[in-house]
């Protein structure tokens, strides 16, 4: 493993973790909140021995710099920093996405910008809906329809946390005294019913910036949305017991994401953590396919539909 910095466009430092072989295909891993890159430890490990792995840690958490103000947060600077990162790690080819988490939703933002679109050859998202389509789906699921109410209705509650994070100083107080971390290791331990991964412990208390990329993008995107069109292959995991990013939402995407494959698995939220080994076959598949290569259907989850 190596490490490099990628300077930003706005000045940023970003923290860049380098695995396996520099000449195999490049896949990028973009972490949520409150993680940072070790998130991708475990499907790193499964990855490296085909790929160049590649893990860094967004604005904010981990050892990159940490911009004080939300507006260092909005979707395009994060697009720029991911851009920056595949354009310093694989100069020559584009590159795979695997994100998670906030992770997703910007990795989305990304793939979906016209003019660096070509940098990326295919993206892998779990559990981080596109904020634009966050907009029209509410929307959407506000129609006379009882299931789509109940759609409505369930991530609405789900959702609940992102109020609590648009509170200065309640939700920083949260991170410092670490209610944030025991919450998350309680939501571990409900979706998965095991004790949580050694991977994770008090994220929260030291990642207090990430709470930006919420205060700097979900009002904004989810109340006026625009147009969005992601062209390259793209599939999601969606897992089952996922206590935040109920299936609906995260799915129901192929309108603007048409070359998109919809996986359900079991796992919760943390399904990286929890799952790489799950992960990383996937994430193969997926880039053996854009490669033109066959690959072996994954055997611990059903293909829900494209």
């Amino acid at each position: 493993m190596s490490q490099r910095w990628v300077t930003a466009s706005d000045g940023v430092r970003l923290a860049v973790h380098e695995h396996g072989n520099p000449t195999a295909p490049t896949v990028v891993c973009v972490h949520g909140f409150p993680d940072d890159h070790g998130v991708w430890d475990g499907v790193v490990r499964h990855l490296a021995d085909r790929f160049h792995v590649v893990t860094y840690d967004v604005r904010g958490s981990g050892a990159s710099d940490v911009p004080r103000r939300n507006r260092d947060y909005l979707l395009p600077q994060l697009a720029a920093d991911l851009t920056a990162v595949a354009d310093a790690v694989s100069p020559d080819a584009p590159v795979h996405v695997l994100a998670h988490d906030w992770g997703s939703v910007q990795s989305w933002h990304t793939v979906t910008v016209p003019e660096t679109a070509h940098r990326f050859a295919s993206l892998t998202s779990i559990s981080g809906p596109d904020l634009d389509h966050t907009g029209r789906w509410f929307r959407a699921q506000l129609r006379p329809s009882p299931r789509r109410l109940w759609h409505f209705a369930r991530q609405s509650l789900a959702s609940g946390y992102v109020g609590l994070f648009h509170l200065p100083g309640i939700a920083e107080l949260a991170c410092r005294a670490g209610v944030l971390d025991a919450v998350t290791k309680a939501v571990r331990r409900l979706e998965t019913g095991e004790p949580p991964p050694g991977y994770g412990r008090g994220l929260a208390s030291r990642n207090r910036a990430g709470l930006k990329l919420y205060r700097a993008n979900v009002l904004p995107r989810t109340l006026h949305p625009r147009p969005r069109r992601a062209d390259l292959p793209a599939q999601v995991l969606a897992p089952r017991r996922d206590l935040f990013v109920l299936v609906p939402w995260q799915t129901e995407i192929t309108d603007w994401a048409p070359d998109t494959e919809i996986h359900l698995v079991d796992g919760g939220h943390w399904l990286p953590a929890f799952r790489p080994d799950l992960v990383a076959e996937f994430t193969a598949r997926l880039i053996d396919r854009t490669r033109g290569a066959a690959a072996p259907e994954p055997s611990a989850a059903r293909k829900a539909g494209r």
